[in-house]
Order: C-alpha cells, then sequence, then structure tokens
C-alpha cells in the first residue's frame, strides 16, 4: 500500500484525536499485545517519556537535537503532526519517508489483525498503531537513545509500554481534557505521573499547582526514583531577544551555559532548562552528553507552530495555545516581544476547549477577533469563538473558512498590526499550510 492507503487504514479504527470519543481504558493491554507480536520493537534502547499539559512537544524537540549532536542516532516519537503523519516519527530529525510510514503500517495493520482475536473484546485504536509504526521505525534504523511524548495523559496512553525508563519527564500540569482526566489539577497528574518507572529519575518541571507538585513526587517515591526538581536546581534567565530567538543563560550548581533558543518566550527558556536537566540525567548514565551538545543542540531546535513568525511584512505569528494557560503564555510572548503591537488575533479551536478562559487572557493584546470554522469533527463554530471573545471585551467577526479569516486580518491589520493564528494546532496547521501556499505563488 501507498502512504494514502495507508492513512485510510489506519483511520479505519477508532481514531480518538479526532472524534474525542476516548474509550474507558482500564490499561494499555491492547497495544502491549500488539506490539508482542511485532517483536517488541520498543524495547532495547534507553528511553525517555515525557508527559505534561504545556510544553511536553518543545521538551521533546530540544532533547532530541541535544542527543543527536551528542552523536547518538536518535529516534523522536510525537503528536499531533502538521502536515504529514510522517512528522510524528523522526530519526536523527527527520521525518521518515512516505514509503517507510507505509511499510511500517503494513506490517502493524497486519499484525493488529492477527492480534485482535487475543484481545477478549478489547479494541485497538488508531494512536495504538501509529506508535507501534514509530517503534517499528525506531527498530529498523537502530536508533540508540528514543525521545517519546505522551499522546494523553499517562496511564493509559499508547506509549507507556515500557518496563523500565531511562528518564521520566514531567512538563507543567494545567487543566486539560478534564472530561477524561480529570477536574482537578491532582487528578491530571495522578494520570500523568503514572508513566514514571524505574530506574532512571523524574526530572520535574516547575508547577504552577502545589498540589500536582505533590502527587508527581509521591509517584516518584512509590516507584523508588529520584526527583530532579527543576525549579530547584536550575535557573535561566533570557539575556537577549528578537524574532528569531533568544540568548539564555542556565545555571546548575556552580556552572552556567549561554545557548541561544531559536524559539520565542521565556516559557521555552524554562523548558530548555528541563531538557538539559533530562539531558543531564542520561548523560550521569553514561550518554555521552556535554556541553557543547547541549549549546549546539539547542540552537538547532525546530518545533514550528508554535510561536512561530511566519512573516515580517506583514508580520505573521502562529502559535498552538490550547488552554487558558497556554493563552496566557502566547500573551505574555506577544507583550514580551512585539511590545506596544496590538493583534488580529484569528482563532479557531475545539468544542471541548476553555474558549472563555483564552479569551480573557488574550483579550488585553486584541485589537479584534475573527472567530473561523475548519475542519475537523471537533471544531467549536465560529459563534462560539465569537461569542466568548466579545465577551471578554473584544471586537469580532465571523469568518467562512481560514482564507477569508486571513484575508479579513490583512484588511483590518491594515500592514501596521500583529496578526496571530491561534487556538487548536490542528487549527494552526491548516492556517499555516495556506499562508505558506499562498505566499509561495
Amino acid at each position: 500500500m501507498d502512504y494514502q492507503q495507508a492513512v485510510a487504514r489506519l483511520l479505519a479504527y477508532a481514531d480518538f484525536e479526532r472524534s474525542g470519543r476516548f474509550a474507558d481504558r482500564p490499561d494499555v493491554a491492547p497495544v502491549l499485545a500488539l506490539l508482542s507480536r511485532l517483536g517488541n520493537p520498543h524495547l532495547g534502547r534507553p528511553t525517555v517519556h515525557i508527559t505534561g499539559s504545556k510544553g511536553k512537544g518543545s521538551v521533546a524537540a530540544m532533547l532530541e537535537s541535544v542527543l543527536r549532536h551528542a552523536g547518538l542516532r536518535t529516534g523522536l516519537y510525537t503528536s499531533p503532526h502538521l502536515d504529514s503523519y510522517c512528522e510524528r516519527v523522526r530519526i536523527d530529525g527527520e521525518p521518515i519517508a512516505e514509503r517507510e510510514f507505509a511499510c511500517h503500517a503494513e506490517a502493524a495493520l497486519a499484525a493488529a489483525e492477527e492480534t485482535a482475536a487475543s484481545l477478549a473484546g478489547r479494541q485497538l485504536v488508531t494512536f495504538d498503531l501509529l506508535t507501534a509504526i514509530g517503534f517499528l521505525a525506531f527498530h529498523a534504523h537502530r536508533v540508540q537513545v528514543q525521545v517519546v511524548e505522551v499522546g494523553l495523559g499517562g496511564r493509559v496512553d499508547s506509549t507507556n509500554v515500557f518496563p523500565r525508563k531511562d528518564a521520566s519527564v514531567i512538563t507543567p500540569i494545567s487543566l486539560e481534557h478534564t472530561a477524561i482526566l480529570g477536574d482537578t489539577p491532582a487528578a491530571i497528574a495522578r494520570e500523568k505521573a503514572a508513566i514514571v518507572r524505574p530506574p532512571g529519575p523524574l526530572i520535574l518541571a516547575p508547577q504552577g499547582y502545589a498540589e500536582a507538585k505533590e502527587v508527581c513526587v509521591q509517584a516518584a517515591a512509590a516507584a523508588g526514583v529520584e526527583v530532579v526538581d527543576v525549579a530547584a536546581r536550575y535557573r535561566w534567565q533570557t539575556l537577549a531577544k528578537g524574532p528569531e530567538g533568544q540568548q539564555v543563560r542556565l545555571q546548575w550548581g556552580d556552572e552556567s551555559l549561554e545557548v541561544f533558543l531559536p524559539l520565542l518566550g521565556s516559557h521555552q527558556a524554562e523548558n530548555a532548562a528541563t531538557a538539559v536537566a533530562a539531558a543531564h540525567a542520561l548523560a550521569g548514565q553514561g550518554l555521552p552528553v556535554t556541553a557543547q551538545a547541549i549549546v549546539r543542540g539547542l540552537s538547532a531546535v525546530r518545533w514550528p507552530g508554535r510561536m512561530e513568525v511566519l512573516a515580517r511584512q506583514p508580520l505573521v505569528v502562529v502559535d498552538g495555545a490550547h488552554n487558558r494557560d497556554s493563552a496566557r503564555r502566547l500573551r505574555q510572548a506577544l507583550e514580551e516581544y512585539f511590545p506596544g503591537r496590538r493583534a488580529v488575533l484569528v482563532v479557531g479551536t475545539l468544542a471541548d476547549k476553555d474558549i472563555a478562559g483564552m479569551a480573557l487572557e488574550l483579550a488585553p493584546v486584541a485589537l479584534h477577533v475573527v472567530a473561523v470554522p475548519f475542519a475537523h469533527p471537533r471544531a467549536m463554530p465560529a459563534e462560539g469563538v465569537a461569542s466568548a471573545f466579545a465577551a471578554a471585551g473584544c471586537p469580532t467577526s465571523l469568518a467562512r473558512d481560514i482564507e477569508d479569516a486571513l484575508g479579513q486580518a490583512l484588511a483590518i491589520s491594515g500592514g501596521q498590526a500583529l496578526i496571530c493564528l491561534t487556538g487548536s494546532l490542528a487549527f494552526v496547521a491548516e492556517g499555516r499550510r495556506l499562508w505558506l501556499v499562498n505566499r509561495a505563488r
């Protein structure tokens, strides 16, 4: 089969990412059975497992880049993607080719059919198979270390399949997916902290909720692993910043490094400290991570769709801010990097998001909000987006689609105001793709 046929076959399974109808999964037995049928391609190499509500993808990308610049062959598994499922599986920083994706998909699909009879009524889902494809690629390329981002939660996520981990990482926890993970920071933390597994330490990023931090510390104690408290052991300071990135000083103990980070926002300096803490933990276990690898790796990291400047004239920024905390960080980054510039916000999001909270956070920088429907089965109607921002005191308008929204934003901005596409990462991906295609014409 080719790539498109493979994707169609994969999506014939229950795709919870798009439907939002998450199954009540008591454990990860189905995906473990699938991986066993495939020869357990997820085992046999050092593993870093990363979860959290904010920043987990950025930390994963930073850590992979550092490990690659340390001379290691790396595998990186992240989700969701912007343009292609191939982006989710990267070898040495590059997405696998469509032909390879289809080859591994064919193997995973065949194993899924063979496994079905043994699942006692349980069902595999699309994300199970995508995860298996990632591990098949890592095995085929003989990667020396794998960095794996959790898809949702942690406890019963398809990626939580390792009997041992060389490091577990938990980035900041906030309220998200409350219908699935729980409606308090502590409940969500319990789901996420279930990834912690010996022998490697828990790298715990700075946490905004004391109760979430306590749950994570207790989980590490129960697992018998060390806690590396990033807020207590590391310091980070932005020395200079601009549209291309920021110069950051990282300090721990009596040591320090200055690095250029081509990602915008003070939260990315915090994420860099978390990634460096994970790199130090791996170095302590024998991986050849040096200061030079950290400097070179962080300077080379790329993470599109997250506070990304697409154009200067007019100034266009995209950021997948999907909850209230992310929206607050987006506002802070806009105020920090583009002071005095009001923004025409082009917003599309999913129906289960806290759009009222996002609107309250973004209202102080909003000159105007263009609310947009987009092609996703869980997309929030544009009227719902507009209503939330209007309630927060923002002038709003409705667009037919993203192309119409970009046209409105350009007209409203008059070449002066910043244009920012934000909301669901799926929406940002669609808008980003359209902008880049139109600019290339």
